[in-house]
């Protein structure tokens, strides 16, 4: 049995790669590839099978997932080319005869009111019709929150524009352990599974977390959409990045980014990292 995964030499792709080890699939049996395979040499280095792979460039797929048995496809971050890239790589998944593609989608893909979504759900359905595939609909990320922790402690401020929304985030690894799961064990195709962390919170409550694991007075500020916008130009966010953020925010706003599904903890066997977990790994 081979597993490919995608993108290995991202955080997500990596942390899968290193749970499918944990789990006890043979360095042998997991092919990590990427688009540059010097950033994942050291998995080669410890027996897993290294290959490029650019949605980009459809010649170097066949090649990439030779033998592909399941096949993780993480999604892609170039929003404008992100259906396109995926459909080359499921075709080739499926010339290559893999029996299970997993996706990493997002949560409420078919319901969700943001721009993202759209591009998320056209590569659901173009997946469904040619070959047996799981979606794993990864919330928004805790690490998304914990990666400003510098910038929230010399500002005392969380900010956004998500309202009191509740969020169900998870780490990566939370999310990796899941997909390492669904490409390990059976009964999978055909599933969708709505994942994201046990605990939900609002920005508000996020930012007392931070304030409790620091000792420093921290508030959230909610900001209208357009000066959230103004906000990440100035950090030097770029504006296609900005956008997404924005319009995740506002969709937390409406409630878009919680489940109460319990998918996450169910598929991994324990519970998932709270944020309180999450802030007190980051600041170590």
């Amino acid at each position: 049995m081979s597993i490919v995964v995608t993108a290995a030499s991202g955080h997500l792709g990596r942390l899968t790669v290193e749970a499918l080890l944990a789990r006890g699939v043979p360095a042998s049996d997991i092919v990590a590839t990427s688009r540059d395979i010097t950033r994942i040499k050291d998995f080669a280095d410890r027996g897993v099978v290294v290959r490029r792979a650019d949605f980009a460039e459809p010649d170097s797929l066949p090649a990439a997932f030779e033998g592909a048995d399941k096949l993780l496809l993480i999604s892609t971050t170039t929003v404008d080319e992100r259906v396109a890239n995926h459909r080359r790589a499921i075709d080739a998944a499926v010339a290559a005869g893999a029996s299970l593609v997993a996706y990493t989608s997002m949560l409420r893909a078919d319901t969700s009111t943001t721009a993202l979504s759209l591009t998320h759900l056209a590569t659901e359905e173009y997946l469904r019709e040619r070959v047996p595939s799981v979606m794993l609909r990864n919330g928004w990320y805790l690490e998304n929150y914990t990666a400003q922790l510098p910038q929230v402690l010399r500002g005392g401020t969380v900010v956004g524009a998500a309202g009191r929304g509740r969020i169900s985030a998870a780490t990566r690894a939370d999310y990796a352990d899941a997909a390492a799961v669904v490409l390990t064990t059976s009964g999978h195709a055909g599933k969708t599974y709505e994942l994201g962390g046990d605990e939900a919170f609002t920005l508000t409550e996020l930012a007392a977390a931070i304030s409790t694991a620091t000792g420093k007075r921290i508030e959230y500020t909610d900001l209208p959409a357009g000066r959230f916008a103004q906000v990440l130009a100035d950090a030097g966010v770029p504006a296609e990045l900005a956008h997404v953020l924005v319009d995740a925010d506002l969709a937390m706003g409406r409630g878009e980014m919680f489940t109460d599904s319990g998918d996450l903890r169910r598929l991994i066997g324990r519970p998932t990292a709270t944020p309180a977990e999450a802030i007190a790994a980051a600041l170590d």
